[in-house]
Parts: structure tokens; sequence; C-alpha cells
């Protein structure tokens, strides 16, 4: 398994329409994709892109709401209630090799992958494998990034 590109970094927010006044008024964002509910994991989400250098596509930041309080990012942000970096995401080609990969080394995977925000196969390795950090990892979308 290789390391792929670093697709985005999840920040929970108790309030995205505020969230997204912040990345266009105070931080320059131009490119703010227009927030949607992610019924499976409970979520309204939304990507801010960041500028790439060179033809390059640059990281984006992913906005996460949750819709319940019983939510996992509705959990979090119970003991976090400012919001803050949720997550970091890193694409890889096949999903289910990385999976597989994952749980070889000893790894615990978050459940079965399912379909991310990106519309495409994601799961999470618990934080206390990944030196406290939650991580998704997330099949390159078909096309590009």
């Amino acid at each position: 398994m290789k390391l792929g590109r670093l697709n985005h970094i999840g920040v929970a927010t108790p309030d995205i329409d505020a969230s997204i006044a912040f990345y266009r008024d105070v931080m320059g964002a131009s490119e703010i994709t227009e927030p949607f509910v992610l019924e499976s994991q409970q979520v309204r989400v939304c990507f801010v892109s960041t500028p790439g250098e060179n033809g390059t596509a640059g990281t984006q930041i992913e906005l996460i709401e949750p819709t319940s309080p019983d939510s996992a990012v509705g959990k979090w942000l119970a003991a976090n209630p400012l919001g803050g970096q949720h997550h970091l995401c890193y694409e890889v080609p096949d999903i289910q090799v990385a999976k597989a990969w994952f749980e070889s080394v000893g790894k615990r995977v978050l459940g079965e992958p399912r379909i991310g925000a990106h519309g495409t196969l994601i799961f999470f390795v618990h934080p206390k494998d990944m030196g406290g950090q939650l991580t998704e990892i997330m099949e390159t979308p078909k096309g590009g990034h």
C-alpha cells in the first residue's frame, strides 16, 4: 500500500453557513460548493477548494455540519463545541485493497466501505491506530480529482 494524495481535510462546524462566510470573506476562498445533505452519515457538507500550483489540484476543505446530535459528527461536536479539524482524507486507487492492507497490519477499520461525499467509496481508520488522527481513506474518483 502506498500513501495517496491528500484529498481533503474535514472540518466539523456547528454552523456551516457561518463557516462558508469565514472561508469566503476572511480566507478569500472563491470556489465553494453548494452545501448538500449526506443522509447516510447524518451531515450537511460542502467543499472549499484551495488553489493548486502548476496545473495540480489543490487540497479541499470539507465543511461538515451534523444534521443530528446523535450522528458521529454530532457527538464529536458535543465534545468540541467550536468545531475544528475532524479528519484527514487520503486517496487510494482501490478501496478494497486498501481496507485489506490496513486490517492486515492491525489497524481498526470503522465499518465497511460506503459512499462518501465525493460519491466514491470511503472508510475511516480509528484515530488510536493513526497517531491520534481520524483518517478517511477514499477511492480516487473516476475521471480525476
